[in-house]
């Protein structure tokens, strides 16, 4: 099992909107490094959701049920986008916010910081499980 994180912005599709949803396609995704991240996921993996302004924390586990396929949002000419579907799993007990991520000896390598301007990346289950516990664990659903 791979570990990813994906960034987005809340006014655009938001944590809570994605539990309403309990599924939705992850599509519009148009930088090279993160379309071949996309491409990478495999059904069962673990994602973790970052809402990337406003309060900039990590805020729920996330499942991969949909390996990548065509991003139906791409325009004709586009390019060659994929998209994948996710399952909201659970809420972070208490979020995560990225002065904390920050803070953390753990995770002075993640991409979060490193690649700040990357939507989709990979995290070792070392990675994951350091921000999991940061969060207190997850909320039953």
């Amino acid at each position: 099992m791979n570990h990813w994180l994906v960034k987005q912005e809340p006014e655009a599709y938001s944590w809570r909107t994605f539990v309403a949803d309990q599924r939705t396609d992850w599509t519009g995704v148009r930088n090279f490094a993160a379309r071949l991240h996309l491409r990478a996921m495999r059904a069962g993996d673990l994602v973790l959701f970052y809402e990337s302004v406003g309060p900039k924390e990590v805020v729920g586990v996330a499942r991969v049920t949909k390996e990548a396929f065509p991003d139906p949002t791409a325009e004709p000419g586009e390019g060659d986008w994929s998209a994948v579907e996710f399952e909201a799993v659970a809420p972070l007990k208490h979020p995560v916010p990225l002065a904390a991520i920050k803070a953390s000896a753990t995770l002075k390598d993640i991409a979060l910081i490193r690649q700040s301007r990357l939507s989709v990346m990979p995290l070792t289950k070392v990675q994951y499980d350091a921000i999991v516990k940061l969060g207190g664990g997850t909320a039953a659903k």
